[in-house]
C-alpha cells in the first residue's frame, strides 16, 4: 500500500488575500475526482513565513510558493509518481 502524503496550505491572511480559497477547494475536488482522498492527508496551517511569496502549500518537506490552479495537477502527478511502490 502507497503511503500517505502529508499536505498543508497556509491559511494565513496574506495567503487568503492571494487565492488560497480557490486552491483549497481546487485542491479537493482535485483528490476527490481522482479518488486520492486516501493517498493526501489534506489540511490548513498557520502561517509558513513566506507571505509575500503565497499560496504556499507544503507537501512532506516541499513548500510550492505562488501556487496557481494551473500548477497543482502537474505537482501533485509528481508528487503521486514519487510515492508508487
Amino acid at each position: 500500500m502507497a503511503r500517505k502524503v502529508e499536505m498543508h496550505i497556509c491559511l494565513g491572511s496574506s495567503c487568503f488575500s492571494r487565492g488560497n480559497k480557490e486552491v483549497v477547494m481546487y485542491i479537493r475536488d482535485y483528490l476527490k475526482k481522482n479518488h486520492l482522498e486516501d493517498r493526501f492527508v489534506f489540511r490548513g496551517a498557520r502561517c509558513m513565513g513566506n507571505c509575500s511569496k503565497g499560496p504556499n502549500l507544503k507537501i512532506d518537506e516541499s513548500i510550492f510558493e505562488g501556487l496557481s490552479l494551473s500548477q497543482i495537477d502537474a505537482i501533485l502527478e509528481e508528487v503521486l509518481a514519487g510515492t508508487k511502490q
